[in-house]
């Protein structure tokens, strides 16, 4: 018997092993984990097929080492999953198979839950406490009950260090007075009684309708719905019945920032743990929630894009929330697309899936003009409020103050004296994105990019956001030595400073990377959101996407220029999505929003048909042009992306690849190669060999002779290279 097993390695290949000296074959399934020796290393590896022979002298086979599964670890459908996405993908196996798995399980551990750490949990006497105002007066104790309130089934100590400072010492205070207690982990039913439904609208009940027939076969549905119009709720009733029905649910979210409000809605109404995975989580956590929602003690399990590859018991449903989001889209490695994964995978297994937006991907319109997907629309906001006005401000010629015109600071102060919250938009993080000197001109450029450092005053530091290359912020000019160094354009980090000037008395919260880089530290920001100790936020998109702030009444859009003129043919609909995305955080029933929208361009077309005429009359005209020019959805891409410390080489190399694709490229199209938009990035130049066709199939039957011509060439192994099928971005 042959073991072909699927190495760790950028190598496109399974390898040939013979069984352990001491295994019994019999024993042996697909899935299992196999160490082997390879090269002089010992790695742990992944039985992909058992084979009755073998190409190479059998003679020459060296024997795995160890078995280290006595049963397959990956489930069959998961198993075949993989095996689809590295054909589609054209990625080496053995990096297919490590991206499925969890850290631990990678690394050969044992395919058993860590033994798990008392949790913190409110009591009841804790709850009567928290409904009490005057505990508001011990706010340090306040906020870490109001957290504990929010964790029906209990939180690890560990994720509660960072909700208050001397966590330890406040939890035993709270246990003291019988406000919080220790206990171990819950594994059945959820602590507290499920919240009954909200009664659903007219939409809602017929999507939730439309969804609940289908359970049992394979659909996909499209429901768009304006945000605040109860996508969530919808989410909520599926995944109950589809529970009723003994089967388990996989919720697919973006980004780790729309976890935490998603979680408590679910915590709140359905039954069980969840298993929760996200890249946040230590590798501990990442595997007892694997290990639950293989054994199906998990009945829904909530993730980002490695989610897709979550084995489940008894699948029954697939949803993914925000299913436009370039962050399901991976964009190093293995580059998959959770979200079409998704699809394949329901398809596999005759379930249905969800795609959840309010502005869905155009590729995802597409499909539902051609009756791939069913659409479900959510035209109104749940509780009757209409979605607020988007009011564009021209500042032409217009006084500035650190990228704030008088008219909006006018408004923003309107709102704040009516005591509601105010939200700003701006999509950059840092102080400024350019230091300069006044006198010469220099600019703080990456030692190691083509782009600027961006200064980031609290920490003294220039940053570069695309090799992460950090040094102190220059106290004099390198090129003159000209002290008058002045930080140009703004950052999120710049806007906090001005607008603490300009309204000292308020409460004000910023939310991006930097800020949320502690664990716990997004809940607690979320948190002081949500009680209004926190009435002017600033935020990048961390904070446009998926959050529920209803005394949000006016939301600011600082800077819309930056995306409307973008080298990318995708440019214009991320910025489409990213504004109504934006503006959708403003008002609910009861408290009607505003948005305005700061532009220098402000006659230009697409921000006049989305303020106009909407969302789908803007991917309509959109699809129009992607048509006519023949780019995606109406033809498909690959691009083989080459690197290399001289740029010579990385070209050279693309025009011996395009030699090989030629002979084979018939009805496609072969561009390139070019240098990348960005060419020098953490010190090694990048170019770009793009192949487009019109028929997916011409291009994948291209790509699968293809591939196995590179691989098989003797390539400079001082190129790294790699190819991305259906690419979101061409930089």
């Amino acid at each position: 018997m042959i073991l072909r097993i699927a190495v760790p390695s950028r190598l496109y290949r399974t390898f040939d092993y013979l069984p352990p000296p001491d295994c019994d074959p019999a024993t042996l399934q697909p899935g299992m984990r196999v160490q082997v020796p390879f090269g002089r290393q010992q790695v742990v590896g992944f039985l992909v097929e058992l084979g009755a022979d073998t190409a190479l002298d059998i003679a020459s086979l060296r024997p795995a080492l160890a078995v280290l599964d006595t049963e397959a670890l990956l489930p069959p459908d998961v198993l075949a999953l993989i095996q689809w996405a590295q054909r589609y993908y054209h990625h080496p196996p053995g990096e297919v198979f490590t991206t499925a798995l969890p850290v631990l399980l990678r690394q050969g551990e044992p395919a058993i839950a860590p033994a798990s750490t008392p949790l913190w949990r409110i009591t009841a006497a804790g709850r009567a406490a928290l409904a009490d105002d005057s505990l508001r007066r011990a706010p340090v104790q306040w906020r870490m009950l109001d957290y504990l309130a929010q964790c029906p089934e209990g939180a690890e100590p560990e994720t509660l260090r960072p909700v208050v400072s001397h966590s330890a010492a406040t939890l035993r205070t709270l246990r003291d007075k019988g406000w919080a207690e220790q206990s171990a982990a819950l594994e059945g039913a959820t602590a507290f009684a499920p919240h009954p439904p909200p009664a659903l609208n007219v939409a809602q009940a017929e999507a939730v309708a439309a969804m609940i027939a289908a359970l049992g076969r394979f659909q996909v549905f499209l429901l768009e719905g304006v945000t605040g119009s109860g996508k969530t709720e919808v989410y909520l009733q599926v995944i109950e019945a589809a529970l009723a029905q003994g089967r388990q649910a996989l919720v697919l979210t973006p980004e780790i920032g729309l976890t935490p409000q998603l979680l408590a809605r679910f915590r709140e109404r359905l039954p069980g743990p969840l298993a929760v995975s996200h890249s946040g989580l230590s590798d501990e956590e990442r595997l007892k929630a694997w290990l639950m929602a293989r054994e199906g003690r998990a009945r829904v399990v909530v993730g980002t894009r490695s989610a897709v590859f979550a084995p489940l018991q008894a699948p029954g449903i697939l949803i993914i929330d925000e299913e436009h989001d370039p962050s399901f889209k991976q964009q190093d490695g293995f580059r998959y697309h959770a979200r079409d994964l998704a699809i394949v995978r329901g398809q596999q297994l005759g379930i249905p899936v969800v795609l959840g937006s309010a502005t869905p991907a155009l590729e995802s319109c597409h499909n539902a003009q051609r009756g791939r997907y069913q659409l479900l629309s959510l035209p109104e906001r749940v509780g009757g409020g209409a979605e607020p006005p988007i009011h564009i401000l021209d500042v032409r010629r217009q006084p500035m103050r650190e990228g704030l015109s008088l008219p909006l600071l006018e408004r923003i102060r309107a709102h704040l004296d009516r005591d509601e919250q105010v939200l700003l938009f701006l999509n950059r993080r840092g102080f400024s994105p350019v230091l300069l000197c006044h006198e010469c001109g220099w600019i703080s450029q990456c030692r190691h990019c083509d782009a600027r450092m961006t200064l980031h005053l609290r920490r003294q530091r220039l940053i570069c956001h695309h090799c992460g290359d950090q040094r102190a912020v220059d106290t004099a000019c390198p090129q003159c030595g000209s002290v008058d160094l002045r930080g140009l354009g703004q950052g999120t980090e710049r806007l906090e400073t001005a607008l603490c000037q300009e309204f000292p008395e308020v409460g004000l919260t910023r939310m991006d990377r930097d800020s949320t880089r502690r664990r716990g530290s997004l809940e607690t920001l979320l948190a002081d959101i949500h009680t209004g100790g926190r009435r002017l936020l600033i935020g990048t998109q961390m904070l446009a996407k998926g959050h529920h702030f209803p005394d949000v009444t006016l939301v600011g859009i600082i800077d819309a220029d930056q995306g409307l003129y973008g080298i990318d043919f995708r440019s214009s609909e991320r910025m489409a999505q990213l504004i109504l995305q934006v503006a959708g955080r403003a008002g609910r029933a009861e408290k009607p929003g505003t948005v305005i929208i700061q532009t220098h361009h402000p006659d230009h077309p697409l921000l006049r048909t989305l303020v106009s005429r909407g969302y789908p009359a803007f991917a309509a005209e959109a699809l129009a042009e992607r048509q006519a020019a023949l780019l995606p959805p109406f033809a498909h891409q690959a691009l083989l992306r080459a690197e290399a410390v001289d740029p010579e080489r990385a070209t050279a190399f693309l025009n011996a690849a395009r030699a090989l694709a030629e002979p084979l490229a018939d009805g496609l199209e072969v561009l390139g190669p070019a240098p990348a938009p960005m060419e020098r990035r953490a010190g090694r130049y990048r170019a770009h060999l793009l192949m487009q066709a019109t028929q997916r199939q011409d291009l994948h039957r291209f790509l699968h002779r293809w591939t196995a011509l590179l691989w098989a060439d003797r390539q400079d192994r001082q190129v790294r290279w790699s190819l991305d099928v259906d690419p979101l971005e061409l930089y």
